[in-house]
C-alpha cells in the first residue's frame, strides 16, 4: 500500500509558504503523492466544518505544487464534474499533467450540495448517465488525433485539443462516491474509487469487494482497479468511530500506523493521511504558524517506512 499525503489547501495552513514547503518535504520524506480537494460554497447558516470555510482550488493549488517538485504524483480527491464542461476540464487536467510532467490523478465526483449546484448552473438529473458521458468525452479529447463526439449531453465538435497529455491515453481517472452504484460505476469505468472524508472505513473492505465485482462483471481486471483511502487522521486524540468505539486513524501515532496497515489488509491500495480535517491544522481560526508545526510533526511521524 503506497502512502500519500494531503496538501494545504483548507484553513489557517493554506499559504503560499506551507503549500511549497509542505510539497517539498512530503516529497522528501517519501509520501507517493499529494492530494487537494475541491468546495466552491459554504452556505450562510450551514454549520459546516471548519475544513469547508476556507479552500483553495483544487487544480491550480496542484500546478503550484508542480512546480516545487519532481517526483511525488498530485491528485485531486475530488473535482465535481457537474460544475464544469469536460472540455474545459479536459485541458486543465492536460495542463496539470505537462507541468508536471505526468503525474496527475484526477478525482471527480458528481457532487451533493444544492447551493454549489445553483451556483455553476449545473443539473443534479441524471447525474450517473452524465458521469458516463463525461469520462467518454474525457478520454476522445486526451486520445484522439482530430476528436469528435456527439452524445445526449455534450457534444465535440470535430477538432484538437492540443497539447496532449504526458501520460497516454491520459491521466487515471478515479471516481469518488459512496453509495453501491457509485462504487459500481467506479468498478466499471475507472482506474480507481476514492473514499469520501465521512466515509466509515472499518467498513472499507466490503466496499473494496463491490469496486472489484463491478470491473469483473464488466470484463476488466479487478486487481489494476485502484481504491484509494482519504485518511481523516486526528493525531493525539481518539475520536469515537460509528461503533462506539476509537475512529480509525485517531489516536496515538503507533496507533495510526496500525490502522494504516490494517487497511491495508482489506484492499485498499493507496492511503493519503488528509490533515486539512484536523480542527488544529484546517480550521481558518487558528494561527498559520502553529498549524504548520502540529502538521509537521504529523508529516514526520507518519513518514513512509
Amino acid at each position: 500500500m503506497r502512502i500519500g499525503f494531503g496538501a494545504p489547501v483548507a484553513g489557517a495552513w493554506a499559504t503560499p509558504s506551507c503549500l511549497a514547503g509542505f510539497a517539498e518535504r512530503a516529497e522528501e520524506a517519501g509520501y507517493a503523492s499529494l492530494w487537494t480537494f475541491q468546495r466552491l460554497l459554504v452556505p450562510e447558516g450551514s454549520g459546516m466544518d471548519p475544513v469547508y470555510r476556507s479552500v483553495l482550488d483544487p487544480m491550480v493549488a496542484l500546478g503550484y505544487a508542480a512546480a516545487r517538485t519532481s517526483r511525488i504524483r498530485l491528485g485531486v480527491a475530488v473535482l465535481n464534474l457537474p460544475f464544469v464542461s469536460p472540455a474545459y476540464l479536459a485541458k486543465q487536467a492536460t495542463t496539470v499533467d505537462v507541468l508536471s510532467g505526468g503525474r496527475l490523478d484526477l478525482g471527480l465526483g458528481i457532487g451533493w450540495m444544492p447551493e454549489e449546484f445553483a451556483i455553476t448552473g449545473a443539473s443534479t438529473a441524471r447525474r450517473g448517465a452524465r458521469t458516463e458521458e463525461f469520462l467518454a468525452v474525457l478520454r476522445t479529447l486526451w486520445d484522439d488525433g482530430v476528436s469528435s463526439f456527439d452524445g445526449e449531453f455534450y457534444t465535440i465538435p470535430a477538432g484538437r485539443q492540443d497539447p496532449r497529455p504526458v501520460q497516454r491515453p491520459g491521466p487515471p481517472v478515479l471516481l469518488g462516491g459512496m453509495s453501491r452504484p457509485a462504487m459500481e460505476r467506479a468498478g466499471r469505468l475507472a482506474d480507481g474509487w476514492i473514499t469520501s472524508s465521512r466515509a466509515d472505513l472499518s467498513a472499507i473492505g466490503e466496499a473494496a469487494a463491490v469496486i472489484r465485482e463491478a470491473a469483473s462483471a464488466a470484463g476488466r481486471d479487478p486487481e489494476a482497479v485502484r481504491i484509494i483511502c482519504r485518511g481523516v487522521v486526528l493525531a493525539g486524540a481518539e475520536a469515537k468511530g460509528p461503533d462506539g468505539g476509537r475512529r480509525l486513524l485517531s489516536g496515538s501515532f503507533a496507533q495510526i500506523r496500525e490502522d494504516a496497515a490494517w487497511l491495508g489488509g482489506q484492499g485498499v491500495t493507496e492511503l493519503f493521511y488528509d490533515l486539512n480535517w484536523d480542527p488544529r491544522v484546517g480550521s481558518p481560526s487558528v494561527t498559520p504558524e502553529s498549524a504548520a508545526e502540529r502538521a509537521d510533526e504529523i508529516l514526520g511521524e507518519l513518514a513512509p517506512r
